[in-house]
């Protein structure tokens, strides 16, 4: 390696061996926490509680594959890069390329999208008298942004104790809302006559299972960048397999308890169009209790915990493709604490104005939605042509079932990619144009200087040649 590759590399270094097997599993569960909060109880409009129960169902199966198939990859390529470097080495520069920007629309836009909701329970609880809009928003992304550039140890811990603060109170409200359920709660949606296939159970048919699942994916969205923090991880090949499969073993729990206490409770009628469906399904006169007030803060340490590891996630990706070449690679400096500032500072102010000038939280995290079935579908194809064409690559840590596990991921990851556009068409299209105009980006420019000694790159290059020196 020359001087000059050194140089540029180390201008780009992580703090090394700060995250072990809880901080990583607190990062996984941070991820998705808010997603028990809300966000999930508009599918319950899409399929009535047997289509959301059984998209639920359907994405907690998707997940839990990929995520197996994810641990797999992780262990080979413990990089900053993630779902980029996994797609990098089995689908090439492209493959590589259209992950990563798919993960980065993922983690730039549900920030952005999650702040707004911050914002309204500011409101709605009326703390400190302020009222939704860009001062709040303005004050979370720098309060948030602030402690990431203070040092990833501070930073997982602080996330650590905010997703503790609320598991617990969603379990409180689990405990609370199960003295109050009632099967007759359940399927209490009026059944549409006309849709195929309607009943009690699925009062708008076959096609509101599919309808839903988008909604049944905001029970674990965001679980897949546990990876995301390898170079920070020690010991990552086996450290990321074992945060991987505990923070999704929590998930699923959680989810299971959360949609069963909340429709049983209130009813699905009662809560399908509401912004705070815990809230709502602890008070059944529409008055306020002492639980109901304890969930509905715990609520907001919910969305703090969502948003503030979504943030750390959307700049370790953008890291790693700044630093390989594939976005500008001064986006990928560091600093004295090893912090990638303008990976987090840059997203930070594109989410702040993206949240500042629309505000439309589920508009965003729809788009966001979209962007994360693609990349859900590529890298559950990355470790299936990875098993094919390379099976005899080193491998830590081994996905249970193989390719069946990672290809039932990839089809319904397909199917979840096609139910974006019954949900937002308009969501799904914008996040088509945004992914066109970085194509374009990336043919006509960036992929003609890419960064050889990137680790990412360097694995790929690496079995490139192992593969000439085999048909030699």
């Amino acid at each position: 390696m020359s001087e000059e590759t050194q140089e540029y590399l180390e201008r780009r270094t992580l703090r090394r061996g700060n995250a072990g097997p809880l901080l990583l599993t607190g990062l996984g569960v941070a991820y998705v926490v808010s997603g028990d909060y809300s966000g999930w109880n508009p599918g319950l409009a899409e399929g009535g509680f047997g289509g959301l129960a059984v998209a639920m169902v359907l994405m907690g199966l998707m997940y839990t594959c990929m995520v197996f198939a994810l641990a797999e990859l992780s262990a080979i390529l413990p990089t900053a890069g993630g779902g980029y470097g996994f797609a990098r080495r089995a689908l090439g520069t492209w493959g590589g390329f259209l992950t990563g920007t798919a993960i980065l629309i993922e983690y730039i836009l549900a920030p952005a999208a999650i702040v707004c909701f911050i914002g309204d329970y500011v409101e709605s609880l009326n703390l400190f008298g302020l009222e939704s809009g860009w001062p709040v928003y303005l004050v979370c992304f720098v309060i948030f942004i602030g402690v990431h550039l203070w040092g990833v140890g501070e930073a997982l811990r602080f996330s650590l104790v905010i997703t503790a603060i609320a598991v617990a109170a969603l379990l409180v409200f689990v405990f609370g809302a199960f003295t109050d359920f009632s099967m007759a709660n359940l399927d209490d949606i009026k059944a549409d006559p006309d849709a195929v296939g309607s009943s009690s159970w699925l009062p708008f048919g076959l096609l509101g299972i599919w309808a839903a699942f988008p909604f049944g994916m905001w029970f674990f969205l965001g679980v897949e960048g546990v990876p995301l923090a390898a170079e920070e991880t020690r010991d990552p090949a086996r450290t990321l397999p074992k945060a991987m499969a505990w923070s999704m073993g929590v998930l699923l729990l959680l989810a299971l308890l959360t949609f069963l206490a909340a429709t049983g409770a209130r009813g699905s009628s009662a809560i399908q169009d509401v912004g705070n469906p815990l809230v709502e399904a602890l008070q059944p006169k529409g008055e306020p209790t002492t639980l109901s007030r304890v969930v509905n803060y715990a609520g907001l340490a919910g969305l703090v915990a969502s948003f503030f590891s979504l943030i750390f996630a959307g700049s370790r990706q953008l890291f790693a493709l700044s630093r390989a070449g594939y976005l500008p690679r001064f986006l990928s400096l560091t600093s004295r604490r090893k912090a990638p500032y303008l990976g987090l500072l840059l997203p930070g102010a594109l989410g702040f104005a993206l949240a500042a000038g629309s505000g439309e939280g589920a508009k965003m995290l729809n788009i966001a939605v979209f962007g994360a079935t693609i990349s859900y579908a590529l890298m559950s194809l990355s470790h299936i042509v990875l098993r094919k064409r390379e099976p005899h690559l080193p491998r830590p840590y081994r996905t249970p079932g193989g390719v069946v596990t990672s290809s039932i991921a990839f089809v319904l990851a397909c199917a979840a990619l096609v139910a974006t556009f019954l949900v937002d068409k308009q969501a799904a299209f914008i996040a088509l144009c945004v992914y066109a105009v970085a194509v374009a980006y990336f043919a006509l420019y960036s992929r003609h200087r890419l960064v050889a000694a990137a680790p990412e790159e360097e694995f790929a290059a690496l079995a490139e040649a192992e593969a000439e020196l085999a048909r030699d």
